[in-house]
């Protein structure tokens, strides 16, 4: 550890705040999964409208993720993302108490933007200050606090449901996010190991130019981009109405079923990060197993396309394995320069949340075509988007194969 910090206290003051606050971005990504039949109810949406609804965050979200970069890189982690979580508070009280669906598009809108920071600045965070041999581990534990926010916005929420409505529960949201952004100012101590000045603002910007150019690039993003976008697409929004509709779960079964999924995908992120390490060592390229990984993520969808199978392990199975893809943010940063590890993150993170977006509100459309007769939609409106998804994954896998031999990566 750097400066005058105990290990304890860098655990409480450093990793506990950025923990916090991803946990919180991944619960505000994933809630509307349960609470889209209530949305759908009071405010009469379409999957139309409820696909931009949702997806909206991912917009936003994508849109700030080149600025992010270059901030985090010039201002510090501490201060963006604590700057950045008032207007996921500001965004969380405004879609508490939106009259309508601009509104509350809006208020998502801003959620996405405060919670943009949440996963970079913390990775920012713990390269100046922990040793660089604790980084997998302790990227590895953030990620799975985000798993927690997912597990948060399942069962648990569909039980506070009972105490209050959803307009409520987003009020509590604005608020929580605003105590994260106070611990952060309070609690996280400035930056003790900075590297050499950033440089200029015109220089930090050609560097990310140069991020878009390069074929190691354009070689591991597609497959990583298609495959999380997919991910976060379904897990986000859609697995809850296809549960709904297709498995014909009530309220409470389809949360449950919500909870496992992420309690797996938790699994996902310690457990493919630990095997990836592993195989390592016996001469096993950190792509193959990302590879090898999406793979699998690409046959559970199918078998779930087809219902191959009992649902809970296959929708378990899709949680754990939609994480391979996450593993190609430290293989590319291994492709450059480590100054600018950031904006290869963010570069990575702009183009799946775009994705994610598109995905998702694309969903929402085609899933609007096939409307079941006792409300909610038919099963051939799910088969064709979520098959579409899967196509696509393939199409990417396939380049990725095509293209790994370049050693850099």
């Amino acid at each position: 550890m750097t400066g005058a910090l105990s290990p304890a206290a860098v655990v409480l003051r450093i990793f506990l705040p950025f923990a916090a606050g991803y946990f919180l971005s991944y619960l505000y990504r994933t809630i509307n999964a349960v609470l889209s039949p209530y949305l759908v109810a009071e405010l009469g949406l379409s999957a139309t409208d409820l696909g931009l609804l949702t997806s909206v965050y991912f917009l936003t979200f994508a849109a700030f993720q080149l600025p992010l970069g270059v901030l985090l890189d010039r201002f510090g982690p501490r201060r963006v993302e604590a700057t950045l979580l008032l207007f996921a508070a500001a965004g969380a009280g405004m879609f508490a108490f939106g009259g309508g669906l601009v509104e509350l598009v809006v208020g998502r809108g801003l959620i996405g933007l405060g919670v943009s920071a949440c996963l970079m600045a913390s990775f920012k965070a713990f390269v100046l200050w922990f040793p660089a041999a604790r980084l997998p581990a302790v990227n590895g534990w953030v990620l799975a606090a985000g798993g927690l926010g997912a597990l948060a916005a399942t069962a648990p929420v569909e039980t506070a449901l009972r105490l209050t409505d959803w307009r409520g529960l987003f009020a509590g949201l604005a608020g929580l996010s605003f105590a994260v952004a106070l611990c952060l100012v309070l609690a996280v101590p400035e930056q003790r190991r900075n590297p050499a000045p950033p440089d200029g603002w015109r220089a930090q910007w050609r560097g990310v130019g140069d991020i878009f150019r390069d074929r190691a690039f354009w070689t591991i993003a597609p497959s990583s981009v298609v495959s999380q976008a997919s991910f976060l697409a379904v897990q986000g929004l859609w697995a809850g109405p296809w549960l709904r509709d297709v498995a014909g779960l009530d309220r409470t079964m389809a949360a449950d079923y919500l909870f496992w999924i992420a309690a797996a995908m938790v699994g996902g992120f310690l457990g493919m990060g630990q095997l990836t390490y592993r195989l390592s060592r016996y001469g096993i390229p950190p792509v193959a197993v990302a590879a090898g990984g999406m793979a699998l993520f690409m046959f559970v969808q199918l078998a779930l396309l087809f219902e191959w199978g009992p649902l809970l392990p296959l929708w378990m199975s899709f949680g754990f394995f939609g994480t391979s893809g996450v593993l190609n943010y430290a293989i590319l940063t291994q492709a450059f320069p480590p100054a600018l590890a950031g904006r290869v993150n963010t570069a990575l993170n702009l183009l799946v949340f775009v994705a994610a977006f598109a995905g998702q509100w694309g969903m929402g459309a085609i899933i609007d075509r096939w409307p079941a007769a006792g409300g909610g939609y038919a099963a051939p409106g799910y088969r064709l988007a979520f098959g579409l998804a899967l196509a696509l994954q393939l199409l990417s896998w396939a380049w990725l194969l095509a293209k790994s031999p370049d050693r850099r990566v």
